[in-house]
C-alpha cells in the first residue's frame, strides 16, 4: 500500500510540475509572434513567389525583403523591392510597423513615379496581385484579436484569435497551429463571417539559419478564388547591420543597391 501511495504522490507530483510549466495563450502568443518576425535584429532575403489562378495558370514575382527591428518584440520597418517581372520591376513597398497604433505603409510607382500612401483599410487587400495580402508581410498585430487556446498536444499549440473590432476585418476569427518545440506558427485558417472556412496559410518548410527557426517556403491559398500563392524564400541572412535611413521615401525611388543584389 505504501508503494502504491508512493507512485501516485510522484504521478501527481510530476502532473502538477508540468502544468506549472505550461505557458500562458500570451506567452504562447508572443513567442510565435517572435518566431514569425522578430528574428535577429534585422535580416533580408529574397523571396520567388509564384500565383496561380484557377484555371491552373502562374504568374511570378521576385523581391527583396529587409526588415529592421526597432524595439525587440515591438516597432519594426520594412522595405520591399521588386526584381521581376518587368511590369512590377522597380516597384517598392516600405512599412512602419507600430505597436498599439496603425502601421504606415507607402508604395513607390516607378512607371506614374508616385509615391502612394496604402491607407489602413487597405492592409487587407492583395499584396502585388498575390494570393498574399499587404498585412502578411510585416504581420498583424496582436494586439489587435483576442486569442484562447483551444487544444495542446505534444506537437502543437492550436489557437483561436478573434478581432476585437470586427467591422474592421473581412473574417470572423483564425485559427492557428503553432510547433511547439520552435513557436513556428506552420498554419492559419481564417474563417468569414458565416463560419466558412475561405482562406489558409501554410508553411512547408523551415530551416535553422544562423540559429533561427526561418520558413522558407511558404503558400496562401484563396479557397472561394480557387487560387494560390507560394514563396520561396533564399539567401536569408540575419544580423547584416541594415541602417534606419534606408526605410524612408528616399530610398524608396533610389533603392539601397548594395542590399538588392541578385
Amino acid at each position: 500500500m505504501l508503494k502504491k501511495l508512493m507512485v501516485v504522490s510522484a504521478v501527481l507530483f510530476l502532473a502538477g510540475n508540468a502544468c506549472a510549466q505550461e505557458l500562458s495563450v500570451d506567452e504562447i502568443v508572443a513567442k510565435a509572434n517572435n518566431s514569425s518576425y522578430y528574428q535577429g535584429k534585422d535580416g533580408s532575403a529574397k523571396a520567388s513567389m509564384v500565383v496561380t489562378d484557377s484555371q491552373g495558370r502562374t504568374r511570378q514575382r521576385q523581391l527583396t525583403i529587409l526588415k529592421l527591428n526597432v524595439q525587440a518584440g515591438g516597432d519594426q520597418k520594412y522595405y520591399v523591392y521588386f526584381h521581376k517581372p518587368n511590369d512590377v520591376k522597380g516597384m517598392s513597398y516600405i512599412v512602419w510597423k507600430h505597436v498599439g497604433k496603425d502601421d504606415d505603409r507607402w508604395l513607390y510607382l516607378p512607371a506614374m513615379d508616385l509615391v502612394r500612401r496604402i491607407a489602413a483599410s487597405d492592409k487587407r487587400s492583395s499584396f502585388a496581385g498575390t494570393t498574399f495580402l499587404y498585412e502578411d508581410i510585416s504581420g498583424r498585430s496582436i494586439d489587435l484579436d483576442t486569442h484562447e487556446l483551444t487544444a495542446s498536444d505534444d506537437a502543437y499549440y492550436t489557437l483561436k484569435n478573434t478581432p476585437k473590432d470586427p467591422a474592421s476585418v473581412e473574417f470572423s476569427y483564425y485559427t492557428m497551429k503553432i510547433d511547439k518545440h520552435n513557436f513556428v506558427p506552420m498554419s492559419a485558417e481564417y474563417f468569414d463571417k458565416s463560419g466558412k472556412l475561405y482562406r489558409t496559410i501554410e508553411a512547408l518548410e523551415v530551416q535553422n539559419i544562423q540559429g533561427y527557426p526561418t520558413v522558407t517556403r511558404m503558400k496562401a491559398a484563396d479557397l472561394n478564388a480557387n487560387s494560390n500563392t507560394v514563396t520561396e524564400f533564399s539567401q536569408v541572412r540575419y544580423d547584416i547591420g541594415l541602417q534606419d535611413e534606408i526605410f524612408t521615401e528616399r530610398f524608396l525611388r533610389t533603392p539601397p543597391q548594395q542590399w538588392l543584389k541578385e
